[in-house]
């Protein structure tokens, strides 16, 4: 999918000045996050197979079109661009960064036409589509000019207050962060999530109060519930039913925790379609995963990025497949790792065989214990069984490779390409020199090092004469045993 223009790119006059109504979106993505000590943007950590950044807007996407979505850019913010520009959304820079205020004076020319523009975290994973359009529907109900998504937690530490007008309503006076709150503020159980909804014309009426008066000399987002409070204007909170779901990723115990809590909700939808996980606290399995129903995944099984698995397959402990295709009946044996392959049903790989990007597998063959594949195909029913190397090789049908082959396809410069046609025996221990073709039927006896092609129904040996010296070892041993010196 090809990047939509941003809007800081459109021409002056353009989009940005007609009238749209509806609801937008901004996603929070210019901060650094310094506690997670890392090199890299906070939003392009992952957490179950995507982006911090990327499950905030897959559920932004299920709610409004890919063109109403923003991102608030600023630390790194090409790499954040980059990274996922193919959604389509829209990105705003922020430079410098001076708050979430700041952040929403910075896109007042894109936001303000909408009616509504609701603002989520990049860092805030767990979010759900649900959940942003109920604060949508209670927020446009309300005809609130701020509706506050919050929640209410066992243990607050480090989130601001809720501080309602009066207690049992949903009015909210302001929002007071951990460390201005008195003794009895930190008692508040509910929070505020940071994800909020407003109506736009208030919101960009009165964002020009917002003072700088903290510790960070920024604009601060949060403060918005007084200043339109201050208006008398209606500023409400609507908890969510869900409270780990407005949880952000601060540190890396964080991460954890949020990545934990996503693929154990992956083993839970996959195990209510019909696979059997046979202990789903000690299995990865990534969001975009998908596999059919009466697949057995044993312990200690990874399974990544966008994997698919047919019907009736057995994954068996230690294995790791990535980016693949695993047809139906497919019994992958202990410690396989498979990455961008294609399997065909009712092939049994393992245990130990490396399958790298680009081979294919096709139905009923078998690859087994420390056999290593790249970009090859593998024919009907053909077996490579033992501790064998078959890159760049075209393999037919009803092939036998013997244990120890390899094809040698690098000359140093190049790669080049083995060609195995239908029903060869390629006995063990064998070398096929590519460019090479071993024609249909043909057989090639142990130990060879085969160079030149071998036509249909040959016998190819390519090995040297065995000789038998008799009383060699006799005298040797003989000769050696005069004084040491």
């Amino acid at each position: 999918m090809q990047p939509r223009k941003t809007k800081e790119q459109e021409p002056a006059g353009s989009g940005a000045s007609q009238l749209r109504q509806g609801t937008a979106v901004v996603i929070m993505a210019a901060g650094k996050g310094t506690r997670l000590k890392s090199r890299h943007p906070k939003v392009l950590h992952e957490v179950g197979g995507r982006l911090l950044l990327e499950h905030v807007i897959r559920a932004a996407m299920r709610v409004v079109a890919p063109d109403d979505i923003y991102i608030i850019v600023g630390h790194e913010a090409e790499r954040v661009r980059k990274a996922v520009a193919a959604t389509g959304v829209n990105f705003i820079l922020q430079e410098p960064q001076r708050g979430t205020g700041h952040a929403l004076m910075v896109a007042q020319k894109a936001l303000e036409n909408y009616s509504t523009t609701v603002v989520l975290s990049g860092d805030a994973p767990l979010i759900t589509p649900e959940t942003i359009s109920y604060l949508i529907a209670f927020h446009g109900s309300k005809h609130a000019a701020m509706t506050l998504l919050s929640a209410r937690l066992q243990n607050p530490t480090g989130y601001g207050r809720i501080l309602r007008k009066k207690a049992g309503s949903s009015e909210v006076r302001e929002i007071v962060e951990e460390k201005s709150a008195n003794t009895a503020q930190r008692k508040i159980q509910e929070i505020n999530s940071g994800i909020y909804a407003f109506n736009s014309k208030a919101l960009f009426k009165y964002i020009g109060n917002l003072k700088t008066d903290n510790p960070h000399s920024e604009f601060y987002l949060t403060d918005m519930a007084a200043v339109l409070g201050k208006a008398k204007l209606r500023v409400l909170s609507v908890p969510t039913n869900n409270p780990h779901e407005i949880l952000g990723a601060n540190t890396r115990a964080d991460l954890a925790a949020v990545d934990r809590e996503l693929r154990m909700a992956k083993c839970h939808e996959l195990m209510a379609s019909g696979v059997t996980i046979v202990y789903p606290e000690t299995c990865l399995i990534d969001s975009d995963v998908l596999v059919g129903s009466d697949t057995i995944i044993e312990p200690f099984v990874q399974i990544l990025g966008n994997t698919r698995i047919g019907v009736d397959c057995r994954i068996r402990s230690y294995s790791v497949i990535s980016n693949s295709v695993i047809g139906d009946g497919v019994l992958i044996r202990p410690g396989c790792v498979l990455d961008g392959a294609v399997v065909g049903a009712s092939a049994v790989l393992g245990p130990y065989s490396h399958l790298r990007p680009e081979s294919r597998i096709n139905e009923g063959a078998h690859v087994g214990n420390f056999v290593e594949t790249k970009k090859m195909v593998l024919g009907k029913n053909s077996k490579a069984n033992h501790l064998t190397y078959l890159g760049d090789a075209e393999i037919g049908d009803d092939v036998n490779v013997g244990a120890g082959t390899i094809t040698c396809n690098y000359d140093g410069v190049y790669k080049h390409k083995t060609v195995i046609e239908g029903g060869v025996f390629i006995g063990s221990d064998t070398t096929l020199v590519a460019p090479v073709k071993i024609a249909k039927g043909a057989y090639v006896a142990a130990a060879s090092c085969i160079t030149e092609d071998v036509p249909a129904d040959s016998l190819a040996l390519g090995r040297a004469r065995q000789i038998i010296k008799e009383g060699w070892v006799r005298d040797k041993r003989a000769a050696s045993t005069g004084p040491k010196k």
